[in-house]
């Protein structure tokens, strides 16, 4: 009895795989030589590769949505960092004195730079312009490179107490000529940061979201 069904199976089994390859050959052979069928192949085809790329580039966009790193605007008034805060060591508190009396740091007025371009570089065709915006009581526009959403709440001088350096969040300035974003500054790198065994910060919602 056993040997009958398997003898039976066997059987249907080539039969099932002998049409099927006979089906297979016959559906190839209608597509080579139906140009409707051809067509609708490459039309399935395309559409499918359009979905696939529009889907991959949702996701880059939404996987990089906030992520401003690298970020260099043109400022309206060359300055760099490099020879200020790196050859001559000028110290970041000096110019953004903010940082240790309030939430911003702020951006230094022109008083600031005119007490050293009083006597350094006088010379020099942009410190006569310099020098100019400070008589005619002008200010700099400078475009601001690290923001916050308006929902996070960041106090400069609670984290310049606790002894959290500058190049921390903004990378090492001193060696810029121009200032550009280094780190993501996302909700991720600052809970990283208050996790640190050295600061043992908040890390509750009211922290940053009060």
């Amino acid at each position: 009895m056993g040997r009958k069904l398997h003898t039976k199976y066997s059987t249907t089994l080539i039969f099932f795989s002998f049409f099927t390859i006979s089906s297979g050959q016959n559906n190839s052979l209608d597509v080579e030589t139906d140009p409707v069928k051809k067509s609708m192949i490459y039309i399935i085809f395309s559409v499918g590769v359009l979905i696939l790329a529009g889907a991959i580039f949702v996701l880059y966009f939404w996987w990089h949505l906030g992520d401003n790193r690298g970020y260099a605007p043109d400022q309206p008034f060359s300055f760099s960092h490099k020879i200020h805060a790196g050859d001559n060591g000028v110290p970041c508190m000096y110019c953004h004195f903010g940082a240790y009396q309030s939430k911003h740091a702020t951006v230094p007025p022109l008083n600031v730079c005119m007490n050293c371009h009083k006597v350094v570089k006088t010379d020099s065709p942009k410190i006569q312009q310099l020098k100019e915006k400070y008589e005619n009581g002008e200010t700099i526009e400078w475009i601001k490179i690290h923001d916050m959403p308006d929902f996070v709440v960041f106090n400069h001088k609670r984290h310049i107490l606790k002894g959290v350096e500058c190049k921390e969040c903004h990378g090492p300035v001193e060696t810029m000529d121009t200032v550009r974003q280094i780190q993501k500054l996302e909700m991720g790198f600052c809970i990283s940061c208050h996790r640190q065994e050295k600061y043992k910060a908040p890390t509750d919602c009211y922290t940053c979201h009060n």
